[in-house]
C-alpha cells in the first residue's frame, strides 16, 4: 500500500532522527477509496504506537538523568573543594554516607587523588585535575542529554497529536462517504419504486 511509504519513507526528522508525522490536509492524498480506509487507519495507529513507545523510553531516560545529575554535581563540587585545600590545612573532619541511614566520621587529609565509583562495583583512583575534568565533561553531557530528552518529549507529543488528528480526519472522511453512499442508494431505490409504479 502506498500509504505506509508516504508516512514512513523519506520523512524529515528532528535532530535525533525521530520522523515528523504527516499532516493530513487532504484525505484523498492517503485514501483513494473506502477500501483503503482500514489500511490507512491501521498504519496511522502503528505510528501512534511507535511515538508512544519512544515517549515512554525518553521519559525513563529523562528521569534517570534527573536523578543522576545532582549526584554528579555534588561529586564535582567535592573534587573542586578538595583541590582548594593546601598542604598546611588541618585534616577535615566530616561524616559521609555508607548507606541510606548509616554514616561514618572521617578525617580527610590533603590529597592529590580521589577515588570515584564508575558503576558496576568499579572504583578508580584519579588525580584531582583529571577527576574534575572527567566529571565536568560527564555533567555537561548529562545536562545536554536531559535537554535533548525534554525537547524530544515535546516533539513526540506534537507528533502523537498530529497523528490522532490525521486518524480522526480519515475516519470522518469514511463516515461521510458511507452517508453519501447510503443517500445515493436511498435515492436510487426511490427512483426505482417510482419507475415501477408508473
Amino acid at each position: 500500500m502506498a500509504t505506509v511509504k508516504k508516512i514512513g519513507e523519506n520523512a524529515p526528522t528532528n535532530p535525533r532522527g525521530i520522523p515528523f508525522a504527516p499532516f493530513v490536509d487532504k484525505v484523498e492524498d492517503y485514501v483513494t477509496s473506502r477500501a483503503d480506509v482500514e489500511g490507512v487507519l491501521k498504519s496511522f495507529q502503528e505510528f501512534i504506537s511507535k511515538y508512544q513507545f519512544m515517549e515512554v523510553n525518553t521519559q525513563r531516560r529523562a528521569m534517570g538523568l534527573k536523578e543522576n545529575i545532582p549526584d554528579m554535581q555534588k561529586t564535582l563540587d567535592t573534587v573542586r573543594f578538595l583541590k582548594t585545600r593546601n598542604d598546611d590545612s588541618e585534616p577535615l573532619e566530616t561524616t559521609f554516607e555508607l548507606n541510606d541511614t548509616l554514616y561514618a566520621k572521617a578525617a580527610i587529609k590533603k590529597t592529590d587523588e580521589v577515588h570515584l565509583w564508575l558503576g558496576a562495583n568499579v572504583m578508580l583512583a584519579y588525580p584531582l585535575d583529571e577527576a574534575e575534568e572527567m566529571l565536568d565533561t560527564k555533567l555537561k553531557a548529562a545536562k545536554a542529554s536531559l535537554s535533548n530528552c525534554e525537547e524530544d518529549l515535546d516533539f513526540l507529543r506534537e507528533q502523537i497529536t498530529t497523528m490522532e488528528v490525521a486518524t480522526a480526519r480519515v475516519y470522518n472522511w469514511d463516515v461521510g462517504m458511507r452517508r453519501k453512499e447510503r443517500a445515493e442508494d436511498t435515492a436510487t431505490g426511490e427512483e426505482e419504486k417510482a419507475a415501477s409504479k408508473g
